[in-house]
């Protein structure tokens, strides 16, 4: 089983700047995994930020998300990392992280990020 472990959420003011880290409870990534970051505002459906694999680093944002979100990963640390610069009120929401590894999708429990302005 892969329990994917958001953190880093907490309340912030417009303007700065957030990191989040994703890591597998109790377990490790692995090669041919990809981590994909969602989020979700108050009131609306999850939306994706963008994706990183694994092994390669390999980086995919949506187009709505570049510019001011960062994803990459920390092979030793065996973290994926979101980092988010100029926040605005818009940004708050529940910010996910999944793990797809051998076509099975895990999501994590989410972290709370709550932009003020």
């Amino acid at each position: 089983q892969v329990q994917p472990a958001e953190s880093g959420g907490g309340v912030v003011q417009a303007g700065d700047s957030l990191t989040l880290s994703c890591s597998v409870s109790g377990g490790t990534f692995v090669g041919d995994d990809m981590v994909a970051w969602y989020r979700q505002a108050p009131g609306k459906e999850r939306e994706v930020i963008g994706t990183i694999t694994w092994d390669a680093g390999s980086r995919h944002y949506a187009d709505s998300m570049r510019g001011r979100f960062t994803i990459y990963r920390n092979y030793h640390e065996n973290r994926a990392w979101l980092h988010m610069n100029g926040l605005k009120p818009e940004d708050t929401g529940i910010y996910y992280c999944d793990v797809r590894r051998d076509y099975i999708v895990y999501w994590g429990q989410g972290t709370r990020v709550t932009v003020s302005s």
